[in-house]
């Protein structure tokens, strides 16, 4: 490091180090953000699909978590590469936008930036690739919504939604009660949906674990589940017909805010102290009776005192509520003008009932909450198990004839990246990957049925229509699409600049 001065007498600092800098460019950058995007589809290619495997994630100070859901795996992975972190970014954006196929977008993106680096190999330019990728992302989209189907469902006819909800809790821990669950979670969303307007608010659906009993035990409570006790152990624990007064002040009397020093020399002056504590809260507890309330609920604490106060004043109270179960509390018991039936669904233990097992549990109700949502924005459904990568992956190929410019490279590589999602669920099938998908291809084209897909479970029929096998049309629109998107700003990228390690 040198110190220089410009014409003006003003010093800068000339850094030597400046030539130990890592710089990539061209295709020798492009193939290394490739790589590295690859490396990450590689980790999640395995949890993909109804047979997939688990991962174990240790944080920093022990915590662990297992599951096999593609935006949690990498939220919690330790990821020092930008690419890498376009593809968390690429996972937590399907997981904000749909809340399912997590794991799917990230496995097509590397199908897809495997199927680019091979294009660069041959000379292609990424800008043509890029391009071509788009065209057939279009094509692919458009033959979505041409092979999907729309189905009508109610509060009396909810079958069809807890079909498509088992099929997303089909590749979870908790697939032997998936019936149970994807029941619950449909009943959870239609009891807060405004199906005029087709919008759910998930916010008003509450998911608590307990340890203890087991996963069959999982109940929907059409009301807010508090997890408190009465403030005080006399108080009664059990009040019907409550009229709750909720309280976002300290419910106790105003602490002095003042750096000025009270003496208090004589058992007179502290008895008079005393009793103006409690005629002020006195007269706090009388209000409350006053307008009706039989039950107090505040998100401040008090003292024992008060407490003590409270309890013979026959006003039962729960202190230290969250500010969110009050917003709730508040909605479901009419006290706000929007008010509706909140639902709180409640998982008490599950498997032998440790915590990670409740964590996994309530990440796998909110994928199937998400997914009964989106069935409610839109009732079109395409069929799982891969038929419809594979029948958009043959809509693809046979319009890339239509491109006699080189972008119909870049049109049939989409297509064979199609192919990796079945190829993936059979490969973690245990099933020979190639043969099966051949075999299926051969069927869809043969037939001209597109709900053909990979039999993962073994059931004896490729048809996922008899298998009750959906995924909602826009999740798997949104996957293609965002997909698409991420790869084509990878591959714009031409010059990666690393800052030397000191």
């Amino acid at each position: 490091m040198a110190l220089a001065f410009d014409e003006y007498g003003r010093p800068f600092i000339i850094l030597k180090e400046q030539d130990q800098k890592t710089r990539l460019r061209g295709i020798d950058a492009q193939k290394a953000n490739i790589s590295a995007g690859k490396a990450v589809a590689r980790i999640l290619r395995t949890s993909l699909g109804p047979k997939g495997m688990d991962k174990i994630l240790q944080s920093p100070d022990g915590d662990v978590t297992i599951t096999n859901d593609g935006a949690t795996i990498l939220e919690q992975m330790d990821v020092d590469n930008q690419i890498a972190k376009l593809m968390v970014e690429l996972s937590r954006s399907q997981d904000y936008e749909i809340g399912d196929g997590t794991t799917g977008v990230v496995v097509m993106a590397g199908a897809l930036l495997e199927q680019a680096e091979r294009l660069l190999e041959r000379g292609i330019h990424p800008i043509r690739i890029a391009e071509g990728y788009e065209m057939a992302s279009r094509i692919a989209v458009e033959h979505l919504e041409h092979i999907s189907q729309k189905f009508d469902f109610g509060a009396s006819n909810i079958e069809p939604l807890v079909q498509t909800c088992m099929t997303t809790l089909s590749s979870k821990i908790v697939n032997r009660c998936k019936h149970h669950l994807a029941e619950i979670s449909v009943k959870a969303v239609l009891s807060v949906a405004d199906l005029e307007r087709k919008d759910v608010n998930l916010d008003m659906i509450k998911v608590e674990g307990k340890v203890g009993g087991k996963l069959e035990d999982t109940e929907l409570i059409y009301g807010i589940t508090v997890d408190k006790d009465m403030s005080h152990p006399q108080m009664p624990k059990q009040i019907e017909d409550a009229k709750i007064a909720i309280l976002t002040c300290p419910f106790e009397p105003p602490k002095p805010k003042t750096k000025h020093k009270v003496d208090i020399d004589t058992v007179e002056k502290f008895q008079t102290l005393r009793l103006q504590e409690q005629k002020y809260f006195d007269d706090m507890v009388q209000k409350c009776k006053d307008v009706g309330a039989t039950l107090v609920i505040c998100q401040w604490g008090f003292d024992d005192e008060a407490n003590h106060l409270l309890m013979h004043r026959n006003l039962p109270a729960v202190r230290w509520v969250g500010g969110v179960e009050l917003e709730l509390i508040a909605i479901a018991t009419g006290l706000w003008k929007d008010c509706t039936k909140v639902p709180g669904v409640d998982p008490r233990k599950v498997g032998k009932g440790n915590k990670m097992m409740i964590e996994e549990t309530k990440r796998s109700i909110h994928d199937a909450l998400c997914v009964a949502r989106n069935l409610i924005r839109n009732n079109s459904i395409v069929y799982g198990g891969g038929s419809a990568e594979i029948s958009c992956s043959i809509a693809v190929e046979a319009a890339a004839d239509k491109y006699p410019v080189v972008e119909q490279y870049a049109v049939r590589a989409f297509a064979d990246a199609l192919d990796s999602v079945p190829m993936a669920l059979a490969e973690n099938s245990g099933l020979q990957p190639i043969e099966t998908l051949s075999a299926v291809k051969s069927q869809q084209i043969k037939e001209n049925n597109p709900h053909y897909g990979i039999d993962c479970n073994d059931v004896g029929t490729n048809d996922m229509r008899e298998q009750d096998v959906f995924e909602t049309l826009i999740g798997k629109q949104q996957q293609i699409l965002l997909a698409t998107q991420v790869v084509k700003m990878i591959l714009k990228i031409d010059d990666v600049i690393s800052p030397s390690d000191y």
